[in-house]
């Protein structure tokens, strides 16, 4: 079974016969998790990196941040019992599709929190696929971990 991660949505899952993909990630990120030894993995696609622009529709929508996304995805895989320091980390996303010229530069800054919060919480990337100009689209297999990535007009490639 497949679940789908829509924008400013995350979910997380410990069942082996279950996948989960989240797709056009432009400047938005993917950034998905894994712990090997729980088998638990999980993906949160955020649009933006401060819920503070908006404080109503943070709270409304939590998984549309960095800020206030990050932190929900990890407590969400502790919670099916994954823990930190096992965590594999992949991150994908933060391209500049939209804004050629570079005049909000939204998916630099999507990393960029995401760096930030990351460098904070002792968490590193083990894998990025990140920048860029062009639509990514990210799949984990529950089982295994695996990770495919799949960009615009390419084949899906495991990495």
């Amino acid at each position: 079974m497949e679940q789908i991660v829509g924008v400013a949505d995350m979910k997380v899952s410990k069942n082996p016969g279950e996948s989960i993909i989240t797709y056009s990630l432009g400047s938005c990120i993917g950034l998905v998790i894994y712990d090997p030894v729980a088998r638990v993995g999980g993906i949160l696609h955020y649009m933006l990196p401060e819920s503070s622009i908006d404080k109503e529709k943070a709270a409304d929508k939590p998984y549309m941040y960095a800020d206030s996304g990050i932190p929900r995805l990890f407590k969400s895989a502790y919670n099916l019992g994954a823990v930190k320091n096992r965590m594999k980390i992949y991150a994908a996303g933060g391209a500049q599709i939209l804004d050629q010229k570079g005049f909000f530069n939204i998916g630099k800054r999507n990393y960029m929190a995401l760096k930030k919060i990351f460098f904070k919480n002792n968490v590193l990337i083990d894998k990025q696929d990140v920048g860029g100009n062009y639509n990514r689209t990210v799949r984990i297999e529950i089982a295994t971990g695996d990770i495919y990535v799949r960009t615009s007009g390419s084949k899906e490639v495991k990495i």
